[in-house]
């Protein structure tokens, strides 16, 4: 084994990505001391609050050097016990953990709070990588594939049973993982169709999806074919318009049923022509993408509460939800991030941040603030900010001789996407509103100091990246 000693560890040492790193963290220090801070008050005077979350961003800066110092090769060889641990605590929260707006996903500790779900994401990150960096996992494997994707469930499971939907659904971001380990496309063009069908089921009538869905059925026919491309073509173009004309007219099962008659008989066609696997599973992936759309209507509208239909409502139709109830929230961050204009309002001279017209604006709500006080620029420096970090924490994995190290890079960096993602688009209504935090700069202990373990971790890899085992 090749050991680096001093200083062509510090050499190796990627600076630029700890620059952005702690960027993101003075960021955040400040845009919470603004959203803190009130009209008339003494200058650098501390709430409670903000020094409760300084105290948090000395020990998560403390750890993070301390995770400098440790051999990287402890996380390879503890990955299942800090994973096995994780889960052990999510079961403890589910238990005996301390409610905080429904969701029972707090553990209190001297006075502080933890969340085992930020925790979780590490284990998770760090289990997902050394299994799939042993020599036995294979995607041609069912076995090793379905026990990497179990990983992923479980910590995922036990954070929805809170019930935590928006923390259990960042988990989906280890699939990046999978992807880049070689997992099949197919897969993940499937997954995001379901969404989709899911997201316009909820907006339409699920017979028009299922209209649609049978349009795109006879196209893909189409492409397959070898000759007259254009000749069929043109007769599903005649066919999709009569449907339409029907179904418009109120014909629709008339409508539905003439094409899947046209689909049944291009599968015929296809299958005489030694096409049958091609033509099963996409007249398989229609049936089952339209009996998704009416199940997830039919699930939306009978088995939803309320509120969370308001949720979801919010982001798709937001003309049926109350502008003064579960819409608000999203108005005055929109109000407060339009009103920024350009160059923004200037450091703690936020209005709408001052009289706390946007609730949570210290935590899911943090990026109204940056548009309110800084702009357009600011917030697109954010952005920046964010995308070179990711671009060079892939990188990273890149470069590494390690298999682990590569698919933990990738891991680290599909959960951060998911977050700043998510979080700057809930803000703008492009997202669903789930209660995502933004990456070292939304108030949250929790969630700092682990991705700051996280980032500690993938840089001391890089440090030994040229080592062997």
């Amino acid at each position: 084994m090749t050991i680096s000693h001093g200083r062509s560890n510090t050499l190796r040492f990627d600076w630029l990505t700890m620059a952005v790193y702690f960027s993101l963290v003075v960021v955040g220090a400040l845009m919470l001391y603004a959203t803190d801070h009130k009209q008339g008050a003494e200058s650098f005077e501390m709430t409670a609050s903000f020094s409760r979350q300084m105290i948090w961003v000395g020990v998560s800066l403390l750890v993070f050097f301390l995770v400098l110092v440790i051999d990287w090769k402890v996380w390879f060889t503890f990955a299942f016990p800090i994973f096995g641990l994780s889960l052990l605590l999510l079961v403890v929260v589910l238990l005996f953990g301390h409610e905080v707006k429904g969701a029972k996903a707090w553990i209190s500790l001297f006075g502080f709070g933890f969340q085992p779900g930020e925790f979780a994401k590490l284990g998770t990150c760090l289990a997902l990588s050394s299994y799939i960096s042993s020599v036995r996992f294979s995607h041609q494997n069912l076995r090793t594939t379905m026990i990497a994707i179990g990983i992923i469930i479980a910590p995922a499971f036990l954070i929805l049973l809170q019930p935590d939907a928006g923390s259990a659904i960042v988990f989906g971001s280890f699939l990046i993982v999978l992807y880049r380990t070689g997992m099949t496309p197919a897969i993940y063009i499937f997954g995001f169709a379901l969404i989709l069908v899911f997201v316009f089921s909820l907006i339409y009538s699920p017979y028009l999806v299922m209209l649609a869905l049978f349009i795109s059925g006879l196209l893909f026919f189409v492409y397959q074919f070898d000759d007259n491309k254009l000749l069929w073509l043109g007769a599903v173009v005649a066919a999709a318009i009569a449907s339409g004309v029907l179904f418009f007219q109120g014909f629709r099962l008339v409508s539905l049923l003439g094409l899947s008659a046209l689909l049944g008989v291009f599968m015929v066609y296809h299958i005489q022509r030694r096409k049958s696997q091609f033509s099963l599973l996409l007249v398989g992936s229609v049936m089952l993408l339209s009996a998704f759309s009416f199940g997830s209507n039919y699930a939306f509208n009978k088995f939803l509460a309320p509120h969370q239909k308001d949720r979801i409502n919010v982001w798709l139709q937001p003309e049926k939800t109350d502008p003064n109830g579960s819409r608000y929230n999203l108005i005055q961050s929109q109000v407060a991030i339009g009103s920024g204009g350009l160059q923004g309002k200037g450091f703690l001279n936020g209005t709408m941040t001052k009289l706390n017209y946007v609730p949570e604006q210290s935590t899911d709500f943090i990026f109204s603030t940056i548009g309110e006080e800084q702009g357009f620029l600011g917030s697109i420096g954010i952005v920046l900010l964010y995308t070179i970090l990711l671009l060079r924490i892939t990188q990273i994995g890149e470069r590494s001789r390690h298999k682990f190290i590569l698919h933990y890079a990738y891991g680290l960096a599909g959960i951060l996407f998911f977050h700043y993602f998510i979080n700057i688009g809930m803000t703008m209504g492009i997202m669903p509103i789930v209660g995502i935090p933004l990456p070292f700069i939304s108030r949250g202990g929790s969630s700092l100091l682990i991705f700051s373990i996280m980032m500690a971790i993938l840089l001391k890899m890089d440090m030994d990246r040229m080592t062997r085992f």
